[in-house]
């Protein structure tokens, strides 16, 4: 039994009663440079190909932030590490910080009298930042019907994410739907399914791309809803669905469930090309 009087003890306590405001000040540096952090993945996403999802390399990148934030924090008679790319990122950020300034920086001067937790959800200017922050800071749910994996048998059809892009009118904006709809279930298709779907030209042979597998009826429900029904640009034509073998039917399952755990379920062995 550790004593309050323990130095650690209420260094922890202080740090519980600050952390929601501490939390939210983080999410704000987060929202001031996420704009850059969209320019990136989406440019990385039109140079690889169109089955890189954007919005898992923006909370990859806001996550290896963090980790490096802990170095400022290290033994100050270490030196922290420094990357060789990172020597010129110093001027790059101050460029970015003055760019802010004259445009307006996104993130409201601090309040007085705000209390410590207040949110910053409805500050001027963090508005145009809230889907990005729920995104990052928001576990996606994965529970309800569509989420059991008893709902894939071996009748079920799919269709692949690039086809459901087209379908639903977002061709043009490669990766667009698996950002806007995180709550959709996808199957990243390993070498063997690649194989398989190649095969039976359900796709072309596309190297070391990613290829996702949806659910055609979650695709087709997408477009009975109130978003897409009534645009032009629908082609739900586009989506050519197929039923998967059992092996990769049960593999599906298997990753649904995982997901539905909260777990996370290692990428395909192909890298991105």
């Amino acid at each position: 039994t550790r004593s309050f009087t323990d130095p650690s003890v209420s260094m922890d306590l202080l740090r519980a009663v600050l952390q929601p405001s501490i939390n939210e000040e983080i999410r704000g540096v987060f929202n001031k440079y996420m704009k850059f952090f969209q320019t990136a993945a989406i440019n990385v996403r039109d140079n690889v190909g169109e089955e890189v999802d954007p919005e898992q390399l923006i909370q990859e990148t806001c996550r290896s932030c963090l980790e490096q934030a802990k170095l400022l924090f290290s033994d100050g008679k270490k030196v922290v590490p420094r990357l060789p790319h990172e020597q010129a990122v110093p001027k790059r950020v101050r460029q970015m910080d003055d760019e802010l300034s004259r445009r307006g920086s996104p993130i409201p001067k601090k309040r007085k009298g705000r209390p410590p937790g207040q949110s910053l959800s409805n500050d001027r200017g963090v508005s145009g930042m809230a889907a990005w922050k729920l995104k990052v800071s928001e576990p996606v749910k994965r529970d309800g019907p569509k989420w059991d994996p008893s709902r894939l048998t071996e009748t079920t059809t799919f269709v692949l994410g690039s086809r459901a892009n087209k379908a639903l009118g977002m061709g043009g904006t490669r990766g667009r739907l698996y950002i806007k709809h995180p709550h959709l279930f996808k199957y990243a298709a390993d070498p063997q399914d690649k194989h398989w779907l190649t095969e039976q030209q359900h796709m072309r042979a596309i190297g070391g791309k990613m290829a996702y597998l949806l659910i055609e009826e979650d695709i087709r429900d997408l477009a009975a809803s109130e978003d897409y029904r009534d645009s032009v640009d629908l082609r739900l034509e586009e989506l050519k669905p197929f039923v998967p073998p059992a092996w990769m039917t049960e593999k599906m399952q298997k990753h649904m469930e995982t997901l539905r755990r909260g777990g996370d379920v290692p990428p395909p062995e192909d890298p991105p090309e």
